[in-house]
């Protein structure tokens, strides 16, 4: 059945296919920065912060001689931090190792820090033509949906046998265009949430989840672990012009990123000034905010905060805390979504 894919697929793509800042010149590094990006985030949230990045970042050297806090500020806002720092790993290799330039070699490519076989196989076959699959969960569930395929599709052995299956069907001459074709039907019409939109789809004729009226029983996959909840109090701590921050642990969630003063447990008034007066500051007014959560892959957090006004040229005993004025909060320092709720707050004087 995979082979009567393309002819259709293409046929479509060439009519339907999103104007994309991406496509518009799809060299290796425009191609693999974007893929980079869409792991774990919308088309529509990475637009802005590519054009952003790639202003700012033109090419692989560039992003090699990139200092890491400017780095992670041009990605503030996109989560999953760790693909920022493994893009400026790579391309550290490709100009050590290379010259500057993506190689057309897969081994080499999927050796690079933070690439696996999808990236590698979009970034081979969008800007070089190269034959190699990528296949992801779009493609997945566009696949299992046609073919009927109740295998669990988060088990690495699917994915290996998905990618096999199609490159052996790939065509010759479009590779490229096949691959993304396969991911835009997934994000626009065989879509993950919802009914999928059967009638537009110009695989419908070959689809036996559709022939069969249960397309929306696929992909199938294994029931996921619940979340690890976690309560944490925000401090937003204003020094007359200044607002604090600190820096992460070099290891672990969120590591190396500045965050706002938090601590485990939601806390009251009373705990929160006994906390700072422990640190050695004198609080002159509290102020309760409001509530606020953030999901990460494998933890949630459940935060309450509270707006501090201390006494002017307290630095605190303890804490490695930074106090720095708003602007340079907003032009210099990488603060992590999670503090989304409350980064307004460090602009507000009470």
């Amino acid at each position: 059945m995979l082979e009567q894919l393309a002819e259709p697929l293409l046929s479509w793509y060439d009519e339907h296919a999103r104007i994309l800042p991406w496509r518009e010149e799809p060299t290796a590094y425009r191609v693999w920065v974007s893929e980079i990006m869409l792991q774990q985030t919308r088309v529509e949230a990475v637009k802005p912060y590519y054009e952003r990045f790639m202003e700012a970042l033109p090419g692989i050297r560039e992003l090699a001689a990139c200092p890491e806090e400017r780095l992670l500020k041009l990605w503030e806002g996109l989560g999953y931090y760790n693909r920022a720092r493994n893009l400026k790993k790579a391309a550290e290799i490709l100009v050590e190792e290379y010259e500057g330039v993506m190689p057309k070699d897969y081994e080499a490519v999927l050796a690079l820090p933070g690439i696996g076989s999808y990236t590698a196989g979009a970034v081979l076959s969008i800007a070089y033509e190269k034959c190699y699959p990528a296949v992801d969960g779009n493609v997945l569930r566009v696949l299992s949906r046609v073919t009927e395929d109740d295998r669990d599709i988060l088990k690495q052995s699917v994915k290996k046998s998905v990618e096999t299956a199609l490159q052996a069907v790939m065509p010759q001459d479009r590779p490229g265009a096949f691959n993304q074709a396969l991911m835009e039907l997934g994000a626009t019409v065989c879509v993950p949430n919802g009914q999928a939109r059967c009638e537009e789809c110009p695989l419908k004729n070959l689809c036996r989840g559709h022939r069969d009226g249960i397309e929306l029983e696929f992909p199938k996959k294994a029931a996921k672990k619940p979340r690890r909840v976690e309560e944490r109090t925000v401090l937003v701590l204003l020094r007359g012009d200044d607002r604090a921050i600190r820096k992460r642990p070099p290891k672990g969630l969120l590591s190396g990123l500045y965050e706002l003063p938090n601590l485990s447990g939601h806390l009251s008034r009373e705990e929160v000034l006994e906390y700072l007066k422990e640190e050695g500051f004198s609080p002159l007014h509290i102020w309760e905010l409001p509530g606020a959560k953030h999901i990460f892959s494998h933890v949630e957090w459940q935060m309450t905060g509270y707006q501090v006004r201390l006494e002017d040229k307290e630095t605190g005993k303890k804490e490695p805390f930074l106090f720095v004025e708003p602007d340079r909060l907003e032009q210099e320092y990488p603060i992590p979504s999670a503090f989304a709720a409350y980064v307004d707050f460090l602009r507000k004087k009470k």
